[in-house]
């Protein structure tokens, strides 16, 4: 029963849904990394629903770092990031106890933990989880912006509609543009269109997926290892922890397979100084190791499991067939809440591959 990622840095996650709190502890930062609360609130605000796109449930998210800083710094030991939950209708949930909702873990969760488990709101599988992982993942980021390094997510399509990419010459003003959103797009035009999508499911009680693009650029060359622990699979094992994604690829991904070596292949180039490849379709990542481009990946989020339509499930105590109609307060889509999710889970991931290249004083 494990919920600790990393080696050199290394997170813990722990709390459920309708606990007294949910946090993290962060262990082997560098001593000395600015910590802004005033950024880590940004942050949290960008992951917070709004709109009629999202979840009714708002909770103030008010963070409380009870170690491991001292005077804005990091001291070095480790960090523990407590959010409160404030705002839980737990009497919503009472019949999940015995009737698994359709796409979620209530069923999983009930056969791992032989019915011990804390069903209210999903408990410790549910997205409320998220909030500790965006406070840590904005002290990582802060490391990484202090070493040029920086992380940018928006939604790539949602619901049909589709967003532009990222441009390859203004890579950071694109990423400058997202950081404080709370619809994550580059086109404002096609966010409208995609908030329509999501507005119209929410109406019909069904919700919408959609694809995150995420960039990151400053990452030195040299970083990751070779077959097992390679920047790829790294960061796919961390993306694959967060609740409903379903999917992960580098560069052109899934495109690839339908181009020749000559058009794949990302020639290099040089002005005298450093080293650059002319195209990026392997998303900055040769032999599981980065080149110095800019890392490129995409994420696919399916769509909300909780909706207000009535679906099959089978009554645990039972045995029988039934029917499920849930309650409670839901997000018609999860797609631009999981954005930020995604930066910090980016962070932390980069921190931890960054520290076990050069050592842990190297972020500091």
């Amino acid at each position: 029963m494990k919920n600790t990622f990393g080696q050199s840095v290394s997170f813990t996650l722990f709390g459920e849904s309708h606990g007294e709190e949910i946090g993290i502890i962060i262990d082997g930062l560098a001593p000395g990394i600015k910590v802004d609360n005033d950024y880590i609130r940004l942050q949290l605000d960008r992951r917070r629903p709004s709109g009629r796109i999202s979840t009714s449930r708002s909770e103030a998210d008010n963070f409380r770092i009870v170690s491991g800083v001292f005077n804005n710094r990091t001291t070095g030991t480790p960090i523990c990031i407590l959010i409160p939950n404030t705002n839980k209708k737990s009497g919503d949930y009472s019949k999940l106890a015995v009737l698994p909702r359709p796409g979620h873990a209530d069923y999983t969760a009930m056969c791992k933990y032989h019915g011990f488990q804390d069903y209210r709101g999903g408990g410790h599988f549910s997205g409320r989880l998220t909030a500790p992982l965006v406070a840590a993942g904005a002290i990582a980021r802060m490391a990484l912006a202090e070493k040029g390094i920086y992380i940018g997510t928006h939604i790539k399509t949602l619901a049909g509609k589709s967003d532009r990419s990222f441009d390859t010459e203004n890579i950071k003003s694109d990423i400058d543009s997202l950081a404080k959103s709370n619809f994550p797009v580059l086109d404002e035009k096609s966010g409208a269109e995609m908030r329509v999508e999501a507005e119209k499911a929410a109406s019909e009680g069904d919700s919408v997926g959609g694809i995150l693009e995420t960039t990151v650029i400053g990452m030195p060359a040299g970083v990751g290892e070779p077959w097992f622990d390679t920047v790829e699979s790294i960061l796919s094992h961390a993306l694959f922890s967060i609740p409903a994604v379903k999917g992960v690829e580098f560069g052109d991904g899934f495109a690839l397979a339908d181009m020749k070596g000559s058009t794949a292949n990302d020639c290099f180039t040089t002005d005298g100084k450093s080293i650059a490849t002319k195209t990026n379709h392997n998303g900055g990542i040769n032999g599981g190791i980065t080149n110095g481009m800019p890392l490129l990946f995409r994420l696919v989020i399916k769509p909300t499991p909780s909706i207000f339509k009535e679906q099959d499930t089978v009554n645990l105590n039972t045995m029988e067939n039934t029917k499920l109609q849930i309650e409670g307060r839901h997000d018609p889509t999860i797609v631009h809440r999981a954005a930020p999710v995604v930066d910090a889970v980016t962070a932390m991931v980069l921190c931890d591959l960054i520290a076990g290249r050069f050592g842990t004083d190297y972020l500091k």
